[in-house]
């Protein structure tokens, strides 16, 4: 089902189970198309995109599982039972059957690199959009952080580069809950 934007952006929500069907390297490439779309600071366009499908996805979903260890460490401050319904998506990321990584290249210079990670959040947010837009389920996780160098290593990502996220897509296997949104997120000045 197509959608306009203004839809898109209502309808675009963290998918967190899916069918396992897969996605076709044609509507993968329409979903790279998209990101690619995305602003740069000076057009530096630094984002590259690790597709891991079939092997390599079952490699970097066994890498992503090894964060189910660091959980713990929230159990105080997450609301109850979240921490099992954490693990147990971390233990095999929803069924997705694709998983993108998204990185940039590494930079000492700090606003270099933020500027490298906003650029990349962009690309993710245009890669969801279209994947709502093609109704397919999307979900971008950073988690993983605590395995970044086991999960860098499942997705091939080179030593240079830092692993911004990772985008989950598939056919969705949940219409999930509307989210109500904060309303005091923005200050006007004059």
């Amino acid at each position: 089902m197509r959608v306009e934007l203004r839809e898109a952006l209502k309808r675009r929500h963290s998918i967190r189970l899916y069918t396992g069907e897969p996605v076709s390297k044609d509507v993968l490439e329409d979903l790279i198309e998209a990101a690619i779309a995305a602003p740069s600071s000076l057009n530096a366009q630094p984002w590259h995109f690790h597709v891991a499908l079939g092997d390599a996805r079952r490699r970097v979903g066994e890498a992503v599982a090894q964060s189910t260890r660091f959980l713990e460490e929230y159990a105080g401050v997450l609301p109850p039972g979240m921490l099992e319904k954490a693990a147990a998506f971390y233990a095999d990321l929803g069924k997705a059957p694709v998983v993108i990584g998204v990185s940039v290249p590494d930079s000492a210079d700090e606003v270099e690199l933020i500027n490298f990670l906003v650029a990349a959040g962009a690309a993710i947010e245009n890669l969801m959009l279209r994947a709502t837009d093609l109704g397919l389920g999307a979900c971008c996780i950073t988690a993983p952080r605590w395995v970044v160098e086991e999960v860098k290593a499942a997705l091939q990502v080179p030593a240079d580069r830092v692993l911004a996220g990772l985008v989950l897509v598939g056919e969705p296997a949940e219409e999930p809950p509307t989210t109500e949104r904060r309303r005091d997120v923005v200050t006007y000045l004059e």
